[in-house]
């Protein structure tokens, strides 16, 4: 098969997958392919390190990795103060509240700039590959990675107990102006 044949039927796959939308297969096959080496290269190294890896992990660590996951996978896609490393593959949009912000996927031709900003700028695609470090933390150095989950997983729980406080101080206020303290008309 030629090289223009080939490049022919990936043209017509991709208009055939999303004929009213440009949707960045190349760059997707590129994420998966880095995610693939990405998880070989922390296999290799549990089994380079001879690090047991456990049967069965205990509950404990599987409820404070899915809360230190929850909480790093929105730090790094939703929060304002790491929005420079989103900034090459996004363009903000606007405050979203709690300290987060949208962001728009920029769209600059490249297949692959497009797919990493898609996944920096989504929680739940992000969550993937910070669950897959911190198990692979979890492993190779498991003091580190605990006592890390332990501090992002404090941090969850203080960000739900200050939405909490904001919504019990606002039930209190029952609808004053908060600038000069008078009932709102």
């Amino acid at each position: 098969m030629s090289d223009s044949s080939l490049k022919q039927k990936v043209a017509r796959l991709r208009q055939a997958y999303a004929p009213h939308e440009h949707r960045p297969l190349g760059g997707y096959l590129v994420a998966m392919g880095t995610y693939a080496g990405v998880t070989a290269t922390l296999a290799g190294l549990v089994r380079a390190t001879g690090r047991p890896v456990p049967e069965r992990p205990s509950p404990s660590d599987v409820v404070l990795l899915s809360i230190a996951t929850h909480k790093l996978s929105r730090l790094l896609s939703k929060d304002a103060i790491t929005s420079p490393l989103r900034a090459p593959f996004t363009r903000y949009d606007r405050p979203s509240g709690s300290g987060e912000v949208m962001e728009q996927v920029r769209d600059s031709g490249s297949p692959t700039r497009h797919a990493i900003g898609e996944l920096l700028s989504c929680p739940f695609c992000l969550a993937v590959w910070v669950a897959t470090g911190l198990t692979g933390g979890l492993v190779l150095a498991p003091r580190l990675t605990r006592l890390v989950a332990t501090a992002l997983t404090a941090v969850a729980a203080s960000d739900f107990l200050q939405m909490g406080y904001a919504i019990a101080q606002q039930a209190a206020d029952g609808g004053r102006d908060k600038a000069d303290g008078r009932d709102k008309d």
